[in-house]
């Protein structure tokens, strides 16, 4: 994977940790499906804002998510980045309402 258009993690000069010395971990990320008016979902992830995607179903829209969570935790690992704990404990969702003048 590339991050930011820099080099391959496989390339020349660069060490990458064989997969047998790596330690895994599984995290957990609140993810937002926000419906959009021509059809789908825009998804964004609040811990990581530069995590953002979109599915033409809810399903899609997940499996898309997982995905750039991942590359976007892949780029932070390789450029020594700050990787948050999962935050699946620590969100909450309120509403909020104002009053505006009627269109």
């Amino acid at each position: 994977m590339r991050c930011n258009n820099q080099p391959y993690a496989d390339a020349p000069g660069i060490a990458v940790p064989s997969p047998e010395h790596m330690t895994m971990a599984t995290l957990s990320y609140a993810v937002i499906l926000e419906p959009e008016a021509e059809g789908g979902f825009s998804v964004i992830v609040p811990a990581l804002p530069e995590a953002h995607t979109q599915g033409e179903t809810v399903e899609e829209a997940l499996a898309n998510a997982r995905e750039v969570v991942e590359l976007v935790l892949e780029c932070r690992a390789e450029f020594g980045e700050n990787i948050p704990p999962s935050d699946v404990d620590n969100i909450r969702v309120e509403r909020v309402s104002v009053t505006t003048p009627a269109p």
